[in-house]
């Protein structure tokens, strides 16, 4: 049975990457030995590939001007941004210039930057380093948001994001996944892939067998830790629940290709970290009901983190952030 927490996985793509593509750099704030970045996730690296592991002065503007250029030159770099927050940081950069290139010129310009950021609370660091802002980039031309769930390979998926990718990747990783263990299907919950056209998987998750599900929830990235909790907690209840956990967040066709894997005749909820308005649940839900029209069981339901800062203290942080409680309260809700 795998045992690999989320964080190892990561830096196993990250290490199988730079073994495999001498133009592949690590960069960013802090990476080098013995300390190795803010979250451990690049420890290690700078021992074992010195000349291309290669720390910052803290400006995250200059960090992803300078990978924006060295992708251009032809090189591959990953930066780490040591938290999401910091992401408003690199945000002109980002959308106006590492997007812009390969659009304004027909891909003959190719910029093959990953930018690797970890997300999200959970952890009491308070209001400015606990935001999941990455709705913010989601309608970016030319960018790709990824965050894989603990029912993903985020490993090897990340090791082929940065070999193959052409155009931008902001890679999202939530730091309340960093400890745990992948799923597997070891355990209450079943659980397989779906490729999908785009080379980035739907995982399908349920904790039922043999039948169909009550009600389908969607998710990803850090939603993937209260969901997988309230639907082992609803086992003995005989609630049977599915839950979709696409890895990619932004999509090419207006139709998500995974819809396929729903029907409509189960009612449907999106979860998701980050305040409620303007997301990717919200995009998800409109073009549930355009695809669905007419035939969905009962509106789609929407949970989100609540409309506030995130505080520092921990039980007060809990009472802001999507949790289990709120999940099983919508899913039992949803089928009475």
């Amino acid at each position: 049975m795998n045992t690999e927490s989320y964080l190892d996985s990561i830096r196993r793509g990250l290490r199988g990457a730079m073994e495999s593509d001498e133009r592949v750099y690590l960069i960013g704030e802090d990476l080098l030995d013995p300390y190795g970045g803010a979250f451990k996730v690049s420890k290690g690296l700078s021992t074992e590939f010195p000349k291309r592991v290669l720390t910052t002065p803290i400006s995250e503007s200059a960090i992803t001007g300078l990978a924006t250029g060295m992708a251009i030159r032809g090189l591959r770099p990953v930066v780490e941004i040591m938290f999401g927050d910091f992401l408003t940081l690199c945000t002109d950069q980002l959308v106006n210039s590492a997007t812009k290139f390969p659009l304004m010129y027909r891909d003959k310009v190719r910029v093959p930057l990953v930018l690797r950021t970890p997300m999200g609370g959970g952890r009491g660091y308070g209001p400015t380093h606990s935001q999941s802002i990455e709705k913010m980039f989601l309608g970016v031309p030319g960018l790709t948001v990824v965050s894989p769930s603990l029912a993903h390979d985020p490993g090897t998926l990340l090791k082929r994001t940065i070999l193959e990718s052409e155009r931008p990747v902001l890679w999202v990783e939530y730091k309340s996944l960093y400890p745990k263990q992948l799923l597997n299907g070891g355990d209450e919950l079943r659980i397989w892939q779906v490729e999908g056209e785009d080379g980035y998987p739907l995982a399908v998750v349920e904790n039922f067998s043999g039948s169909d599900p009550d009600v389908v929830v969607i998710a990803y990235g850090g939603a993937s830790v209260p969901l997988f909790e309230s639907m082992r907690r609803l086992i003995p209840e005989e609630i049977r629940v599915r839950g979709l956990l696409p890895s990619r967040l932004d999509t090419r066709t207006k139709t998500p290709w995974w819809f396929s894997e729903i029907t409509g005749r189960e009612p449907i909820i999106v979860a998701e970290h980050g305040t409620r308005g303007f997301t990717w649940g919200s995009e998800i839900a409109a073009e549930l009901n355009l695809t669905f029209f007419g035939r969905l069981v009962a509106p789609v339901r929407r949970l989100a983190d609540a409309d506030n800062v995130v505080p520092a203290g921990r039980g007060l942080e809990r009472e802001v952030l999507l949790n289990e409680e709120q999940l099983i309260k919508a899913i039992v809700e949803s089928i009475t």
